[in-house]
Order: C-alpha cells, then structure tokens, then sequence
C-alpha cells in the first residue's frame, strides 16, 4: 500500500486568516473581522501561498476574487472550521460538567444500597453526564481498572495491585437490627452472650457478611442461634421486620428502613465490628473533572449521614480488618 503525503501542512492561523478575508470579500474585510491589521493580514496570505505553491485570490483595485484553487480550499477551510468549534464546544461541555460520562464499578452492598440515591443527586446536578454503573465482585471490577473499562471502584475488599491506588473512604459497621416492636428494642445494655439467645436470621453459608459474622463469635467463644439463612440482604430485612428474629447487616443496608422505623437498630455494648471501604483507580490515570466531581459529593454525603473521616487511619484499618472479605 503507498501512502501519498504533503510536503506542507495546513497551518489552521493561517486558514483562519485565508476564510476571513474571502468571507468578506477585501483584505481589509478579513483584518477586520480578526481585529488585526491590513498589512499582517497580506503578509500571512502570501506566506500561506508561498507555502502551498498556488495562489488563493486574485487582487482586484476593489478588494479580492477567489482563484479556482481559493475556491476549493474555502469548502475545506469552512468544514475544518465547523469541525474546530465542535471540537472547542465539546471540550468546554467536558470541562464545565455539562457533558461526559463516569463509569463506576461497585460490589454488591455499596453498589445496591450507598449508590443509587447518590447518583440520583449526581444526575440532577449534571444531567449531561452519561452515567454508568457495574454491580459485580472485588476481582472483576479491579480487572475493568485495570483495563481502562471503568473510571472508578468502589469496593469493601481489594486485592493488592501495584497498578491500583486504594484508599479507605469510609468505615462500614455491621449491626444489629430486629423490628421495632421486638422485646429487645427497648433494652439498653444488651450484650453479644444475650444476642446469641435469640433466633438469627443470616445470609447464606459461606457469604462474606456471615463468615465475618462467625468468625467474631468464635474468637469470642459463643455460638448463634441460626433459625433461618437468607439468600439475600433484602429478603433478611423483610424477615426481621416480620418478626422472624434479629440479623447483623452492613449499616448500609438498612440506612432506609431505619430512618423510616421500619427496622429498629439494637444497641450492642461489646459488639465494635467494622469493615473499611475503598475507593480504587488505576494509580497513574488522573481523574476527570466529572469523577473528581462524583469523588466530592461521596465524601460530603458520607460526613451528612455521619460516617467519619477515615482516609487518615487507613493503614491501621487495614490491619484492625485484614480477617473481614468482601461480601
């Protein structure tokens, strides 16, 4: 295959200059148009001949006439012209917020129940941002980082890459809940030896939530009550505010059902079980101004519904929860 290439390339002042002066028809016209003078205007024209090898206008005593060659160019010169500001406009659109896209990956908990309302504020404030969410696990997000596919993750565990930056974001505790009307929701000083009393309703055998769960109460020596196990987190919620029995959950999960006292939280004095969540990107991928924008509004939700700043203590996190997987 032959490649045929220029010994010139257009040089787009001087294309500018080239479709002001034969828009208006004079020199003169065209310096006017670009407010500079006459004199650089005639100066840059026969410099953009002399390059090209052709002449562009016939000059007449009563302004300029375009040759066959000025002619041709001008179709072109209008095309890179319309396509220059589309280009100006869609950059600017970027730049201000009023255009782009933010693709976020998320595991099951943070994806289902901290993003949603989130990104509904997201939206409202910049409804010209394309807005892309992939709920999946820890290892297929961090996968799609690391393949450009996604801007952001935001997952409870991560596995160590020296491609991915992660930094803990906030601090998720797992709590206990039961319906408001249960015995124990009007108690204070409850302790985890009483709680393991009472019918559990958990997740699933083998899920991360209940391994954690289970691996707290053997380090302690005690043993639940498991009266029934749950697929999901949502048919969990539904059975404790039925009555089936208290469950531990993520905070996130029932953030909701709490504010509307559907589900009543129970105050445990000896239970101090958290895990940490993480922001991940790729280490060497500076972030666009719509994710820096989604990264501000998460940090401002988080302080309003009192998570605490925790980007400071993360390392010591780490370490406080090296045993917690991801749900």
């Amino acid at each position: 295959m032959h490649f045929i290439t220029s010994s010139y390339a257009l040089n787009l002042n001087h294309l500018a200059i080239f479709q002001a002066v034969a828009e208006a028809g004079s020199i003169g016209g065209g310096a006017a148009r670009l407010y500079i003078s006459q004199p650089a205007v005639s100066k840059q024209l026969k410099e953009f001949e002399a390059t090209l090898g052709l002449p562009l206008f016939d000059r007449l005593p009563k302004g300029v006439r375009l040759t066959a060659a000025g002619e041709q160019l001008l179709v072109y010169a209008r095309r890179i012209s319309t396509t220059e500001h589309a280009a100006e406009q869609a950059l600017a659109e970027i730049r201000d917020l009023h255009a782009g896209k933010l693709a976020i990956g998320a595991s099951t908990t943070i994806g289902n129940y901290l993003l949603p309302s989130l990104l509904a504020e997201y939206r409202r404030n910049r409804p010209g941002i394309e807005i892309v969410l992939e709920i999946a696990n820890t290892e297929l997000i961090q996968r799609k980082l690391l393949d450009n596919a996604l801007d952001l993750g935001l997952t409870e565990g991560f596995v160590e890459s020296a491609e991915l930056r992660a930094e803990v974001f906030a601090m998720d505790q797992i709590v206990v809940i039961a319906a408001p009307d249960h015995p124990l929701a009007k108690r204070t000083g409850l302790t985890l030896q009483e709680l393991c009393h009472e019918p559990c309703v958990l997740r699933e055998p083998g899920s991360g939530t209940r391994s954690v769960i289970e691996h707290m109460l053997t380090q302690r020596g005690l043993q639940h009550a498991a009266a029934m196990s749950l697929g999901s987190t949502e048919a969990i919620k539904r059975a404790v505010a039925a009555g089936a029995g208290i469950s531990l959950v993520s905070r996130l999960a029932v953030s909701s059902e709490l504010a509307a006292k559907t589900l009543a939280l129970l105050p445990v004095e000896d239970l101090q079980l958290e895990r940490p969540l993480h922001k991940l990107s790729l280490r060497n991928k500076q972030p666009s101004r719509a994710v820096q924008a989604f990264a501000d509004l998460l940090a401002l939700h988080l302080s309003e519904h009192g998570y605490p700043e925790v980007c400071s203590l993360r390392k010591q996190t780490r370490r406080r929860n090296h045993h917690i997987r991801p749900v």
